[in-house]
């Protein structure tokens, strides 16, 4: 499964326009098979339930481990930069735009899938032997 942390701004500028950034994002990573995760949605969920920034903190990072890979969207954030550092610290590769990442999550799969053909390859010439 390709799942995809989005890391980016939420309180630096306006707060709306960042979830729809995220939210832009998101359909362009759906669009191109990937399965997004948008932390901003919280946002939505603030109004009606408020909580401190910590405890967002804590939940956005317990997401972060699940997922193949980070995409940073543009933007001044001490919380988005330090959703790369963790990331980065767990070994999860960080991408800066969706087509740098559509093309790099390809290029870093290839061994995957040249074993996965190879290795079916190998189990049809087995039984028709």
């Amino acid at each position: 499964m390709k799942k995809i942390y989005i890391a980016s701004p939420y309180t630096n500028g306006d707060p709306s326009a960042n979830v729809r950034r995220q939210i832009d994002a998101a359909e362009e990573l759906i669009n191109a098979g990937f399965y997004p995760y948008l932390p901003l949605l919280s946002h939505y969920q603030h109004q009606i339930h408020p909580h401190d920034y910590e405890t967002w903190c804590r939940l956005d990072d317990a997401w972060i481990p699940s997922c193949q890979a980070l995409l940073r969207l543009p933007g001044e954030s001490k919380g988005a930069d330090r959703e790369v550092a963790l990331a980065r610290e767990l070994g999860i590769p960080v991408y800066y735009s969706v087509g740098e990442l559509v093309k790099g999550y390809r290029w870093r799969n290839v061994p995957n899938l040249l074993s996965a053909t190879l290795g079916r390859q190998g189990k049809r010439g087995r039984g028709s032997g």
